[in-house]
């Protein structure tokens, strides 16, 4: 981050430069964006500190991609960003605001994840000439091309758009997309299943639990979240709440839902540093949850 922000503050003082070196300052900035504070965020404890910090930075990115257009790191890293912005700290707020408050929280936490997902789109593109033309009118086809080492830009493609179709549930434009968010996950399944140390799993957790009426499965959410803990050796705290929503809460199983979060709660912060942040936000999630109890069930 240090060094892009030294890139930065370079680039401000040749705005008047040759094209070139102004290009070089801007590409160079750009991939130290795209490259450097990931590690540095993710291994923070403090979710307030990296929630205000977030927005700063994904609007530099933006402008540096105003620069570099094809820059797919960028683009891959304004895609993770916006997606995890979204989910980790502009959503939860919902929930403890008035009504009205709430839905318009929902409403922007949905439209930073399409955000994201257009950013995943373009990403593809460039990789894949042709892709989103060809993903708009028959995504199953159209994923069928991409590969291995397109993972990161299916996963955070897919992610965001499954997000925002369930924040959008009453959005028949937006629910049409739905297709298009399965048909990307299902080719990253394909591709490998347990990529990302499980990240793969714990999406299809939540997205198993929407309930057997609507094509989910409780014994393939469950099966999704026994692969997770295992590749994970039990050091995320995510599985564990992303089951306890999916599937005790909507069977008001209390003490099924009680004991999962628990054992979310138990995950020792200092056994995986570079998942730190994701478990004090998961942990938070489920203290949040506990806490609601006599709300949640009947």
């Amino acid at each position: 981050m240090l060094r892009a922000i030294i890139y930065l503050v370079t680039g401000l003082t040749l705005l008047g430069a040759a094209g070139c070196v102004r290009q070089w300052v801007v590409s160079g900035a750009a991939d130290a964006l795209a490259s450097g504070g990931g590690g540095a965020f993710a291994r923070d404890e403090d979710p307030e500190l990296i929630g205000e910090a977030l927005p700063f930075g994904l609007k530099v990115m933006e402008s540096l991609l105003d620069e570099t257009p094809e820059h797919e790191p960028l683009l891959l890293a304004l895609a993770a960003g916006f997606t995890q912005y979204a989910q980790g700290f502009v959503l939860p707020r919902a929930e403890r605001a008035e009504v009205r408050d709430a839905e318009e929280i929902r409403q922007r936490a949905k439209r930073l994840h399409l955000r994201a997902h257009r950013y995943g789109r373009r990403a593809l593109e460039l990789r894949h000439p042709g892709f989103a033309a060809a993903f708009a009118e028959a995504p199953a086809a159209a994923v069928a091309r991409l590969e291995t080492d397109d993972l990161p830009f299916i996963y955070w493609t897919g992610a965001p758009l499954l997000a925002a179709v369930a924040l959008g549930a009453d959005d028949m434009t937006l629910l049409a997309e739905l297709p298009r968010g399965e048909a990307l996950v299902h080719r990253a399944v394909a591709l490998d299943p347990d990529w990302g140390e499980g990240l793969l799993h714990e999406l299809l957790i939540a997205y198993e639990g929407r309930g057997e009426a609507l094509g989910g499965s409780v014994t393939a959410a469950e099966q999704h979240f026994a692969r997770a803990v295992a590749l994970q050796g039990g050091r995320r705290a995510a599985p564990f709440v992303a089951l306890a929503e999916a599937v005790p809460l909507k069977l008001q199983d209390r003490l099924g839902f009680t004991r999962l979060l628990e054992q979310a709660l138990a995950v020792d912060l200092d056994l995986a540093p570079e998942h730190r942040l994701a478990n004090v936000l998961a942990q938070r999630r489920a203290r949040w949850l506990l806490e609601h109890l006599d709300d949640l069930f009947l």
